[in-house]
């Protein structure tokens, strides 16, 4: 494996960080994804900072990973929790300590924001992943997550 790069996404990541989510999706919760919407979901965030940014994985030029990072405002702690979210590294490149630079990259760039702490939401089965975040200092919480999705959001 040659030197990876870790830097916040650009424009001409999209594409790669859409074929991510789609890849995601689909060996994680068996789901298949709308691939115009996933795009333009990748371009809306990348196209408006107040959403998020996403990180990227480069080796050799190549995009083999990505993450993406959303954020909730904690009034209990006066701080941001930053969400990381859409996790994906190709599978030729997995078990090789990529995410574990990108989540170190995020708390590197979160010491010069207001950020009080990291979250993540992980599938019940994927056990591999629950593993590693446990490895990386995260702890399961207590909540469950409830969600409706109107209408229009589904795929």
């Amino acid at each position: 494996m040659g030197a990876v790069t870790i830097r916040r996404a650009e424009q001409r990541d999209a594409g790669a960080i859409a074929r991510f989510n789609i890849a995601m999706a689909l060996e994680t919760e068996d789901k298949v994804l709308n691939s115009e919407v996933v795009a333009a979901g990748v371009n809306a965030l990348l196209n408006t900072p107040a959403l998020g940014f996403y990180l990227v994985a480069e080796i050799e030029s190549q995009v083999v990973a990505s993450l993406m990072i959303t954020t909730e405002w904690s009034d209990w702690r006066n701080g941001i929790f930053w969400w990381v979210q859409s996790v994906y590294v190709e599978p030729a490149f997995r078990r090789q300590g990529i995410y574990r630079r990108m989540y170190e990259a995020v708390k590197e760039l979160a010491k010069t924001e207001n950020v009080c702490g990291f979250r993540l939401y992980v599938e019940r089965d994927n056990h591999r992943a629950q593993a590693t975040y446990g490895t990386l200092g995260m702890e399961e919480t207590a909540y469950r997550l409830f969600e409706e999705l109107r209408p229009s959001s589904t795929t």
